[in-house]
């Protein structure tokens, strides 16, 4: 690998991009970031209310598209992504150490970095249906 000399046209040009972004990363900061997905021919966008362990609610949102499988999930104030990933059975979910795992009408929130007990939660329409 040759060393960018100081001189060089690629020194100059990764200092006045560096001079142009650097300003702009505050900005950057707040941006909303769209991503659009194609649902295909059996994609599908569901949502299921749980009620868990420690007296709360999560309103947990599905989306499946012929290539990806989706759960966004609301925590602490923030929509998080979590991504579909193998599993024995049932759904696995992860959003970097947090992990969705269901099965059936049941779900369970851990995180790894926390000193906590997983969050077990129960699909509250399976529930009414099945009193």
């Amino acid at each position: 690998m040759t060393p960018i000399k100081a001189a060089s046209p690629a020194r100059f040009a990764l200092a006045a991009l560096a001079a142009v972004m650097l300003p702009a990363a505050p900005a950057l900061a707040g941006a909303v970031v769209a991503l659009p997905l194609d649902l295909g021919s059996q994609g599908t966008v569901s949502s299921a209310v749980y009620s868990c362990s420690d007296g709360t609610e999560l309103n947990v949102q599905y989306i499946n598209t012929d290539a990806n499988a989706l759960a966004i999930i609301p925590l602490a104030g923030e929509e998080l992504i979590f991504v579909n990933v193998v599993s024995g059975s049932g759904a696995r979910y992860v959003n970097g150490a947090r992990e969705w795992v269901t099965k059936g009408d049941d779900g369970m929130l851990n995180d790894e970095l926390a000193q906590t007990e997983a969050l077990k939660c129960s699909d509250k329409a399976a529930a009414k249906a099945a009193e």
